[in-house]
């Protein structure tokens, strides 16, 4: 079996105002419409901006081998919930992914496993690609942190079948005291935690896992072969910090 593709991925999350979103995004689409990683179809790249950004997004990401997603979405497809937007919305636009689990939305806005689970299976269920964001609050040893992203994994994936997840998830392993900080978690640690959430999605089609505790250059490389990706943060608010590391991916694939 050929192996999938290299996952790079990012959320804007809420830093770039409205025409900042739009010029970085034309930076990246002209990088990908050129690269000869992203024209080959060796790397899977998405983008995952505010959502009123997401109509132009679109447009400006269309034919250029970069997916995009939203930021969130709510359990329901429909129904009288203000300020929410649903799955079969999301989808009806042309999003391919959207993001779920967050530790940000779990520790600001007291999203439980329930509706963590819930968001999951609505993703899947519309069509969409869950990322769904797991990891431990507190640093620890890794075969620790490893049961804990398993627990949420199934948790999560609870209410869905393998038939709806035919077009695919992601993984996301984020340790939460990771996130924003100057380093990543040690290789060995994320090695070690990625490789067995691997291994325990093995039997469900095209799933793959990805790290973004603070990924930046050099990561790929150190972790080729044991993780399928990064989900990518502030580093790659520079569009030349997107473009090295889409040369680091094209290396190892030369490899």
């Amino acid at each position: 079996m050929t192996p999938a593709p290299p996952c790079l991925g990012t959320s804007l999350k809420m830093y770039f105002g409205y025409h900042e979103t739009l010029a970085w995004c034309r930076a990246i689409a002209d990088m990908a419409r050129h690269h000869p990683l992203v024209t080959d179809g060796g790397v899977e790249l998405f983008v995952l901006p505010s959502f009123p950004l997401l109509a132009p997004v679109l447009e400006i990401f269309r034919d250029t081998g970069v997916g995009v997603g939203a930021q969130n979405l709510h359990w329901q497809d429909s129904g009288a919930f203000t300020g929410e937007v649903s799955g079969a919305l999301l989808a009806e636009m042309g999003c391919q992914y959207v993001e779920v689990g967050h530790a940000e939305r779990r520790r600001l806005f007291g999203e439980d496993e329930e509706v963590v689970t819930a968001k999951t299976t609505a993703a899947a269920r519309n069509g969409l690609i869950p990322i769904l964001c797991i990891g431990e609050a507190e640093r620890g040893p890794s075969d620790q942190a490893a049961d804990e992203c398993i627990r949420q994994v199934e948790a999560a994936m609870s209410g869905m079948s393998r038939s709806q997840c035919e077009r695919g998830l992601i993984v996301a392993y984020e340790p939460h005291w990771a996130i924003g900080a100057s380093e990543p978690a040690s290789t060995a640690h994320i090695g070690e935690v990625c490789a067995r959430l691997r291994q325990h999605l093995a039997a469900w089609p095209a799933t793959r896992v990805i790290y973004g505790g603070s990924a930046g250059p050099g990561l790929l490389t150190r972790l080729s072969g044991q993780l399928d990706g990064l989900f990518l943060g502030r580093f790659v608010h520079d569009p030349a910090a997107f473009a090295r590391l889409l040369d680091e991916a094209a290396a190892l694939n030369q490899r």
